[in-house]
């Protein structure tokens, strides 16, 4: 084989890919326009075309948490999710639950908890609090730590990690 059929072989896998297409993601309330790629993941899209860093890039592979953002309410790994799956729907991410110049009251709960460290893993595990709160299944600590079990946190914060989720969960009961 010469190594101009090989150059051909390889321009035409090339060429041969399917183009971008063109969604709307209502990111932080906000409706945005995007072109992606089909294997564009929703992180990618999130970090890499609209500069939303907040939301990081952990394992990749849907096991750490780190990447979790609220997808029309429910808690997601943005990893696993393309792009283009989620065209029209609501997205959350870290920088967009803040009003107003004011926290979010897990915002405020981990800063009064300490409950981070590094805080690389803290975008995540805060958006997934949301959700958990939100579904309004969580009653005990126990529970707290199970439906969190998605989210790791290399430096072991997860004592503190509860009791900001306990205080934000009081907060919104008026307790």
């Amino acid at each position: 084989m010469n190594t101009g059929s090989g150059k051909k072989i390889v321009e035409a896998a090339i060429t041969g890919l399917p183009g971008t297409s063109a969604i709307t993601l209502i990111i932080n309330g906000r409706p945005m326009k995007l072109d992606v790629a089909p294997w564009t993941t929703l992180l990618d899209a999130l970090r890499e075309q609209l500069g939303l860093t907040g939301t990081k890039k952990g394992c990749d592979h849907g096991q750490c948490g780190a990447c979790t953002v609220l997808v029309d309410g429910r808690r997601i790994n943005s990893c696993l999710t393309l792009a283009i799956m989620k065209d029209g729907a609501s997205v959350m991410t870290i920088e967009g639950l803040a009003e107003n110049g004011t926290l979010h009251p897990l915002q405020q709960a981990f800063i009064d908890q300490d409950a981070f460290q590094c805080g690389y893993c803290t975008p995540g595990q805060i958006c997934s609090a949301v959700g958990l709160m939100t579904e309004g299944r969580a009653h005990t600590a126990d529970d707290i730590r199970e439906l969190m079990s998605g989210n790791i946190c290399r430096c072991g914060a997860y004592v503190n990690i509860v009791a900001a989720i306990q205080q934000a969960m009081k907060a919104a009961k008026g307790v």
